[in-house]
């Protein structure tokens, strides 16, 4: 816990000096308060860095593509010349990103994780998948993580302008 308090308050230092006036002092409390309440509900006082940062990748502001690439990084084992993602780490990557959800009371089962599992996993021979494959599942919105995609597109327009009045 102590570890992970150490990066976010380096975190959001680095992002108060990139946009001064733009982060809440509080940030990285609130947080942390936000992960161990997702990661911690049994107050062992241990969050996994991975989940962390799970949640993290997932909450920011980064496209899409960049996110997908990041979990995948994160999850995925060397194996010779490529680097893979097994059918445990998907696991544990769908259970981390689904307490996302789960903290406003939306997540899924684990029976929806395991679906999810087979569908990317559907005409796969191998125990692992390439980064490629991923990426295409991860396009075709599945329903397990489809709230990050909503969560995207919700906050690219909050960037959206126009001169259009509404009455």
């Amino acid at each position: 816990m102590q570890q992970i308090s150490r990066m976010l308050m380096k975190l959001f230092q680095r992002a108060r000096l990139e946009k001064p006036g733009q982060v809440n002092p509080r940030a990285a409390e609130f947080t942390l308060s936000l992960l161990i309440a997702m990661y911690d509900r049994s107050g062992t006082g241990y969050v996994k860095t991975r989940s962390a940062a799970a949640a993290l990748i997932s909450l920011s502001g980064d496209t899409l593509l960049a996110k997908y690439r990041a979990l995948f990084q994160f999850y995925a084992g060397p194996d010779g010349k490529e680097t893979l993602i097994t059918c445990s780490a998907l696991r544990s990557l769908l259970t981390d990103l689904n307490q996302i959800p789960a903290i406003v009371g939306e997540g899924c089962t684990l029976s929806c994780v395991e679906i999810a599992i087979h569908d990317c996993f559907r005409g796969v021979l191998n125990a692992a998948i390439v980064e490629e494959k991923f990426l295409s599942w991860l396009r075709s919105e599945p329903a397990v993580l489809l709230w990050l995609p909503t969560c995207y597109r919700l906050s690219a327009t909050e960037m959206v302008s126009h001169q259009t009045r509404c009455r």
